[in-house]
This record gives C-alpha cells, structure tokens and sequence, in this order.
C-alpha cells in the first residue's frame, strides 16, 4: 500500500454520528467534528512544530555561514567546520522536506477530503431527518449551501489556526530569544512589535469574525434565491417574468456586496495596520543592530541572523494576518452553517420508540385537534374510525382538512390534542420511518428524484428484482412509455434519467411512476390523494382497474375533488370547516340531501352530468 492510500484511508467520511444534533455553541460545534479525527489534527499539530522550528533555524544557518567566513580563514575554514556545514546542509536537504511532506501529506491526504466529507455527510444525515415543515420555512438551496460550505469552513479554520498556532510561538519565541542572547537591546523592537501585534489582533480579530458572518449569510440567502429561480423556472417562463426574477436577485446580490464591502473594509485597515508595523520593527531592528555592531558589541553574524530573521517575521506575519482573516471568514460560514445544521430535530422519535407492527390495518383517529399553530385551527375534534381492508373516501371543499388528516397520519406534523392509532397503537409512540413503511400514498404532484426510472420505482422497496419493477409498471400502465425513453445521454429505458423532479416527463408519466412505486412498496394502508388527477382518462379507466386491484384488503384512505372517482368506496367521510359534518355510502348521503348531496349536485349538474347517472346506476345495483 503506498504511503498515499493508507492516509487516504485513515478516517472514514461517511461514519455515523455518534449524537442526534450537533451542539449549538460554536466551540462544542467544531468539537463534536474535530474530535473524529483527534489524532489526525494532533499528528498535524505536531509536524506543524517541527516545521516552524525548522524554518526559525533558517535565519541562524545564514548568520552562521556569514560569521563563519567573516571570521574564519579561507584556506581552512571547510577542513576545520565541515561537521557544521554538513549539519545545516542535511536539515535544508533532508529535514525540512520530510517535516514539511510529513505536515502536506496528513494535510492533503487525510484531513482535507476526510474531515470535509466527513462534517458534509453528516450534517446532511442530521439535517435530511428534520421534520417536513423545518424545509417548508427555507429554501433547499440555502440549506444545501449551508451543508456543502460548512465541511470545508470548518476544515480549513481547524488546519489554518493549528498552523498558524506554532509559527506565532515558534518564531516569536524563538527570534526574542536568539536576539536577547547576543544584546538585550536588539530584542526591544521583536518585543515592541509583538504587543502592537496581539493589540491590532484584538482590535480587528471580533470585527472580521462578525462581518464574515453577516457576509456568508447574505452568501446563502443569494444562493437560495437563484435556486428558487431555477427550481420554478417553468413558472418564469409561462407568466414571462424574467425581469421581476432579475429584481429579486439583483437585490440579493446588492446586499450581498454591500455585506462583502464591509469586509473587505476591515481587511484593508488590517493590512495597513500591520504593514506599517513591520516596516517600523525592520528599520528599527536593522538600525539597533548595525548600531551595536559600529560600537563592536555584536559581531556581523549577528546583524546577518537578525536581519532575515526579522524578515522572515514580517513574512511570517503577514502568513498568519491572511490566515486569520481566512480563519474567522471561515468561522462566519461555519455560524451561518449551525442555523441549518445545530437544530434539534422538530419532531424526534420519543426515546422508547418501538417499531409499528401492522396486523389488520385499523386506523382510528380520536378527538384530534390540529391548527398549524394558529388560534383559528384547521381541525376541530375529529373522531374517525376506519375498520381494517375498509376503504374510506375523505370529501371536502378546499381547506376543509383533508390533506392535513393525511399528513398526521404520517406523522408530519405532531397532534396538538388527542391521538392516532393503527391497530391499538399510537403512532407517536413509534418510530416514524417504521410509520412511513407501512403506508404507501399517493399525491397529485409527483416528484420524482434526478435518478433512472429504476432508482425511481425501486424506491418503494429497495431490494425488488428487475423483474418485480417491471411487472408493477406492467400494473401501472407505464411499461410502454418507459420502454420507448432515451435520456440525454443516450441512456434507454429503465436506465434513463427523468430530471430534476421529473421534468423530463408528462405530468401522467410521472403519476404512473408513482404508481408503480407504490404498487412496489406493497404496503398494508394506502393513501390515495388525487392520485389519478394528471391522467388522461383513457389511461385513468385502466388505473383505476389496478386500483381497484391494489386496494383490495387494503386499508384505503382516498382522497378526490371529483367526487365520481371515490363514489364506490365503502365509506364517504364529509369535512367542512375541520369537522366531520357527514358519514356513510354514496348512496345514503345523497339521500340525506346534505352537504354531499349539494356537492354531488353541483358536480352532476355540469360537465360530470352523464359520468354522475351513470355512477348513480352502478351504485343503485
């Protein structure tokens, strides 16, 4: 194994968490991840102070060449020091390449790929286990930018500080005593500067650290709109509002250059400060020390070893300035990213959670309250009991409750009064993907992932055959179509890419998709909300029959604004205003002449006229 693979190999990018959220202090933040890879970050902590020793000794090699031939005797200055030219040759060509291999390659190898990867990874498995509502109150791109940016933020100001740590002590250190050694006074300017140094860090260090915050945040805030464009770009296109689009991006990155200019502001008097700091520590160090060697109290090889070791710490500085400034920007993006990241989930499983066992499929709903957090509420004392294979039809105007019924079954959303149970138990008291196994849906807008048509169907259950995908297509009416599909890059079929959200397809398409998906899962509740809506009805007749087939000894919970499509299930449930106002079959709610019966009226008396007599026949025999 070369030496490569087996740094490359040290840390494991894609390890679990050992905690369900990352702290919320910034210390404790970087913590939580720096501490996976402790032993790297220490490895590298101590290559960086072999190297910065090795570097300080570079201006006490030249003092010493350039005292040893001002003093020395040409002829037999190599037999008589050879062993200390030989010395400082071999730590020049020897020593430091190896520190310095020693401090790329933990750097390069290990840390960087590993450690950003590593924080990426899981802040993605934290942040994808939010509720669903925590990704309704932001935009996808501004968390996926938080995400992505984090790891290598959090990586680069842990490397950059660890660095910059040693060359500040080592070379500080290192110069104050080499120069103290040989004449006190030519230690004053080192000290002078270093004091003005740790003031200019005091002054600027709080400043940068904040204005990087507020510039990663206007960063983020710039990538989620852009995002938001792209997403809807469909809807630019048709209401042809590419100026209004323009407005509000331009507005984003007006604010997110006036945030950039503040920086770069302090950046500017940062650097002015500390230029004219060390040109005053080089003039007065170059003065004192050419002062003291006319007076004969140092020799030339002193003023040859202060002078570039003077320089080297003028260097040295302005490496550690822009590595602050790069640290703390670092830090700004890092704070920006823990507003995504450092979140308590909204809705965790309770720690005794147990796994959801679906023996019958009784699903009941008692005296649930829910509104969303408003005093108004959306759902007012609802009592609903569905026995096990019955199928239930939820039938309502809009706003009546229907969906919000549906998304607290699955436990989108925590109950704010009363409970829900499948077959005696509380769905709270389980854990939410044993929850979500159990229930196949359903919904009217399909999305589907930027994967093949196989990822997409085989997501209903991962481990399916090709043959099981195909014959649930088959079932789903979309065996033809995905036959006939070639992508952009020439992949065919089952292989071929659907796009983004399932661009790539016809609203129909995609519902078939979904379809075959869930006919795949096989799951004992099934929810039904608009399912066959994007369909045309030829193809909708033909579903409807798998439907029919699908829903058999099934728990069914359906959902229609075309009340036709759900007027033979075994139970119509009537919502107005978060109340259940009706209950029962098609045919004993029209006769009741109530709410369903004004709906079905207003729906048969249009363009479902005829669809609506025939369906009053069926249902009579």
């Amino acid at each position: 194994m070369s030496p490569f693979r087996f740094f490359e190999g040290l840390l494991n990018p894609t390890s679990l968490p050992a905690e369900d959220t990352p702290p919320a202090t910034l210390m404790a933040f970087y913590w939580y991840y720096a501490r996976q890879a402790r032993w790297l970050v220490g490895a590298l902590f101590c290559a960086g102070f072999l190297v910065a020793v090795l570097d300080a000794m570079i201006p006490v090699f030249i003092g010493r060449v350039v005292g040893l031939v001002a003093s020395g005797n040409p002829a037999a200055l190599w037999q008589e020091r050879w062993p200390e030219f030989v010395g400082m040759a071999a730590v020049m060509l020897l020593g430091r390449p190896l520190a310095l291999l020693m401090q790329n390659i933990i750097t390069n190898q290990a840390i960087v790929p590993g450690l950003t990867n590593l924080i990426r990874w899981q802040s993605h498995w934290h942040v994808v286990r939010q509720s669903w509502s925590f990704f309704q109150n932001d935009f996808a791109g501004r968390i996926a930018n938080r995400v992505m940016q984090t790891g290598p933020a959090l990586r680069e100001s842990v490397v950059a500080a660890t660095n910059a740590v040693w060359y500040i002590t080592v070379y500080g250190g290192s110069a104050i005593v080499l120069t103290a050694s040989n004449d006190p006074r030519l230690s004053i300017p080192l000290a002078v500067w270093f004091c003005c140094y740790v003031v200019l860090l005091r002054i600027f260090v709080p400043r940068l650290r904040e204005r990087s915050r507020e510039m990663s945040e206007m960063r983020s805030a710039l990538t989620g709109r852009v995002v938001d464009s792209y997403t809807n770009i469909q809807t630019v296109k048709l209401f042809a509002r590419p100026q209004e689009e323009d407005a509000v991006v331009r507005a984003s990155v007006d604010e997110h250059t006036r945030s950039f200019h503040r920086q770069q502001r302090v950046i500017t008097l940062f650097g002015l400060s500390l230029s004219s700091l060390n040109a005053m520590m080089v003039v007065s160090t170059a003065a004192i020390a050419v002062w003291l060697w006319m007076r004969g109290s140092v020799s030339v090889g002193v003023v040859a070893m202060a002078l570039p070791l003077t320089w080297q710490i003028v260097n040295m500085a302005g490496w550690v300035a822009q590595n602050i400034t790069a640290i703390f920007e670092n830090v700004g993006v890092v704070q920006e990213g823990m507003r995504s990241i450092a979140v308590p989930r909204q809705m965790p499983d309770k720690p005794d959670a147990g796994t959801l066992r679906v023996t019958q499929g009784a699903v009941k709903f008692e005296n649930v309250h829910f509104g969303y957090g408003t005093q108004r509420g959306v759902l007012h004392g609802i009592d609903l009991t569905i026995q096990p294979g019955q199928r239930i039809g939820l039938i309502g105007p809009s706003g009546a409750g229907k969906s919000t019924l549906v998304n607290l079954l699955l436990r989108f959303y925590e109950l704010e009064a009363g409970r829900i149970l499948i077959d005696g138990q509380d769905v709270a008291g389980v854990t939410q993907e044993s929850l979500r196994a159990k229930i196949a849906m359903v919904t009217q807008d399909t999305s589907l992932l930027h994967r093949s048509i196989l990822d997409n169907i085989r997501y209903g259950r991962p481990e399916a055959s090709l043959a099981e995908v195909r014959a649930a297509a088959a079932r789903a009416h979309a065996l033809d179509f995905i036959e006939g599909l070639e992508d952009w890059q020439g992949r065919r079929g089952f292989d071929a890419h659907v796009g983004e959200r399932g661009v790539k397809l016809s609203g129909g398409q995609r519902q078939r998709i979904a379809i075959a998906r869930v006919i795949l899962k096989d799951a004992p509740i099934l929810v039904l909300d608009e399912a066959t809506a994007a369909l045309d009805s030829e193809v909708e007749a033909a579903i409807q029959e798998q439907l029919e087939g699908l829903m058999r000894g099934r728990t069914v919970i359906a959902i229609a604004h075309r009340l036709s499509t759900i007027a033979r299930m075994d139970r119509l449930v009537v919502l107005d205003s978060g109340r259940i106002v009706e209950s029962g079959a098609h045919g004993e709610l029209l006769a009741r002449r109530g709410t369903y019966w004004r709906l079905w009226q207003r729906q048969s008396g249009g363009f479902l006229q005829e669809e609506a007599r025939e369906l009053d026949r069926a249902v009579s025999d």
